[in-house]
């Protein structure tokens, strides 16, 4: 893929519909840390220490919202809303869920992802059937527990493909 966006981008898709899809790039740190959000939203901190949550660019396009990716389990779910994605992955766009992971309460395993990439009715089906996606069966170990650097690899190594082998090219338009 040549925008810089998406070259070796590893997007958690979260709906894929007639109308459009929409998903984060999960590989890409955002380069702000979670207390610089905290202080940002004026949010309430737990003294002497703000929790770790990682930070990712989840997309292009407006990046100046923030979505948390959590694992459910063991959670009450915000009562503003969580979109259930898998049986151990949810999104929420909760302020309230945000406050509390602040706090140092709430899911062990998530993130927090900034903006989002999404395709207009048709575009990812496209992208698709020209190659410039490799689709992997969602795997919650690479969401939250792989290093950012190598979630890209493990996704390849979950098909078999060595990215090593990888070929780039772009098929004439039909």
């Amino acid at each position: 893929m040549t925008d810089p966006h998406f070259k070796r981008a590893v997007v958690l898709l979260i709906e894929h519909q007639s109308q459009g899809s929409f998903g984060f790039l999960i590989n890409r740190p955002a380069g702000i840390s979670f207390q610089g959000v905290a202080e940002e939203l004026g949010l309430e901190t737990s003294p002497g220490e703000v929790p770790d949550l990682p930070v990712l660019t989840g997309g292009p396009i407006a990046p100046h919202t923030g979505w948390i990716v959590f694992d459910p389990k063991g959670v009450e779910l915000p009562e503003d809303g969580a979109v259930s994605v898998s049986h151990g992955l949810s999104v929420s766009a909760s302020r309230d869920l945000l406050q509390t992971i602040a706090k140092g309460q709430g899911p062990a395993r998530r993130l927090l992802a900034l903006g989002y990439a999404g395709w207009d009715a048709g575009q990812l089906d496209e992208e698709l059937k020209r190659g410039t996606w490799i689709p992997v069966d969602l795997e919650e170990a690479i969401v939250f527990d792989t290093p950012y650097e190598q979630r890209w690899s493990a996704s390849l190594d979950k098909l078999g493909i060595d990215p090593a082998r990888l070929v780039s090219h772009s098929l004439p338009e039909a």
